[in-house]
């Protein structure tokens, strides 16, 4: 893991598929909100991914897929997180990824809506099945975000995921444009307000991630 920063809104950082830890730096994310960490607005927590283990494990079981996903989500909630805690009183937290990056973010938020403030999640992939080759089981299910938010939530859930500012950006010609645009659709049926932008072209590498974590994040402090 790497941190940048001293202060301001605890940001969790997720590469993207089968990425690494260094990845926003390597490709600039980190510059492009250099102005944002260095008066203290934001501190990245840059985290490293198990994809190759989980989803993207070739040859594993969907469900060993998802139970070691699932170990990676307990990494995050009681050591990450509370490492950042100890860093950052904050109490602020902003969830971030881009791609499968983006995946992440939006199932932690939608998982555990009380721990987050915002996510920014950019050309995300929000239906798991499309990983698993359309396997179903309970635990695969619990982390589809596409197919979990169809469907009934306890009141008090619901109600924490609708305090998250919630933001999904996606390029008009991304091939999981439809992808974003149901989970949209999802979101908006259980009464959840969320910002869903589209941009021109395909907007699905590093250059407009630059531009969309700038506009979107760059400014809170």
């Amino acid at each position: 893991m790497l941190v940048f920063g001293h202060s301001g809104a605890r940001v969790l950082v997720f590469p993207t598929s089968m990425g690494r830890f260094f990845e926003w730096e390597d490709r600039g994310m980190v510059g492009a909100l250099a102005g944002s960490i260095e008066v203290g607005g934001l501190q990245l927590f840059c985290v490293d991914s198990v994809d190759q283990e989980s989803w993207y494990a070739e040859g594993k079981h969907p469900a060993d897929c998802a139970v070691r996903h699932e170990q990676y989500e307990h990494y995050l909630l009681s050591e990450v997180l509370p490492f950042s805690e100890q860093r950052n009183s904050n109490p602020f937290l902003i969830v971030t990824g881009a791609s499968f990056g983006a995946y992440h973010a939006m199932n932690l938020a939608l998982r555990h809506p009380h721990r987050v403030g915002r996510v920014l999640a950019m050309a995300g992939l929000y239906d798991i099945k499309r990983m698993t080759g359309g396997y179903d089981d309970a635990r695969v299910y619990a982390n589809d975000p596409s197919h979990y938010m169809l469907n009934s939530l306890p009141a008090d859930h619901l109600e924490a995921i609708r305090n998250i500012d919630i933001i999904m950006s996606i390029g008009r010609d991304d091939p999981n444009r439809a992808d974003n645009e149901h989970l949209s659709g999802a979101l908006s049926r259980q009464d959840i307000w969320h910002a869903f932008r589209l941009w021109d072209g395909w907007a699905h590498d590093w250059p407009w991630w630059r531009d969309m974590v700038t506009l979107y994040i760059g400014g809170h402090d």
